[in-house]
């Protein structure tokens, strides 16, 4: 991503709605996974570290990032350990040790996403469990996807082919930002047809923080999804998946 969106990001992951909505689906669906305690965590992609204190809940959590300066931020956060390192091929990590591994809408940046999951198989310890989530839906693609580097994003059955592939067994897929996808496909369909308008600034947009009662109230309604992932929801704007490798 570009370096004007890293900083937007630490500015912003800590308060902003989608993060936080984000975070509480994440948590939900790893307290109800089995992880043991004190499980080893990696969270890849780690960005600025807006994860790494929740992840650090469930265990001890080393962060792997590509960019610099990403990983300065992150480091500085003091939460866990940050490592330099590139997907699919390049990460200074041991294989078979971590019991969970989270790609954080990291996946759709890569160019080879088969080799990732692959690699990312054989970090796991045995029964290791991965969690990922993605953008869904390529009719939704817009100028947030281009200023993010995106490559694509996934349907729900493409993915799941992509995981049970690449050896993984699925717990949980689902949907999800669910609630708000009909407001999120009108404003980035009405950005595809009308370019350029007044006002629209695509990518950084989305990522300014409404007023405070605003957030609130958006930040409770994309995390009050954490209770039906379970069931699978079967649209919205992101997909998330929990899947283990197996014994």
């Amino acid at each position: 991503m570009e370096a004007e969106l890293y900083r937007q990001m630490r500015d912003l992951e800590d308060r902003h709605w989608w993060f936080v909505g984000r975070r509480a689906i994440v948590a939900s669906l790893l307290r109800s996974s089995g992880l043991p305690e004190g499980a080893r965590m990696l969270d890849l992609g780690c960005g600025t570290g807006g994860n790494l204190s929740m992840l650090s809940e469930f265990g001890q959590v080393v962060g792997a990032e590509l960019d610099e300066h990403a990983a300065q931020l992150a480091s500085e956060r003091g939460c866990a350990p940050i490592v330099r390192g590139t997907l699919p091929d390049g990460l200074p990590l041991d294989t078979g040790v971590f019991h969970c591994v989270t790609l954080l809408d990291v996946l759709e940046h890569i160019d080879d996403d088969r080799a990732t999951l692959e690699t990312v198989n054989r970090l796991l310890a045995p029964a290791g469990q991965l969690l990922i989530t993605v953008p869904a839906f390529p009719f939704l693609w817009g100028a947030h996807d281009v200023a993010h580097h995106h490559q694509r994003r996934y349907r729900a059955k493409g993915l799941r082919q992509l995981l049970e592939m690449t050896g993984y067994e699925i717990t949980t897929l689902s949907y999800c930002n669910t609630w708000l996808f009909p407001v999120a496909a009108v404003v980035r369909l009405s950005r595809r047809c009308f370019p350029g308008r007044e006002g629209d600034r695509g990518a950084g947009a989305e990522l300014s923080l409404p007023p405070a009662p605003v957030n609130t109230l958006l930040a409770a309604v994309f995390a009050s999804e954490r209770h039906l992932l379970r069931m699978g929801l079967p649209f919205g704007v992101s997909l998330v998946v929990l899947a283990k490798k197996p014994h």
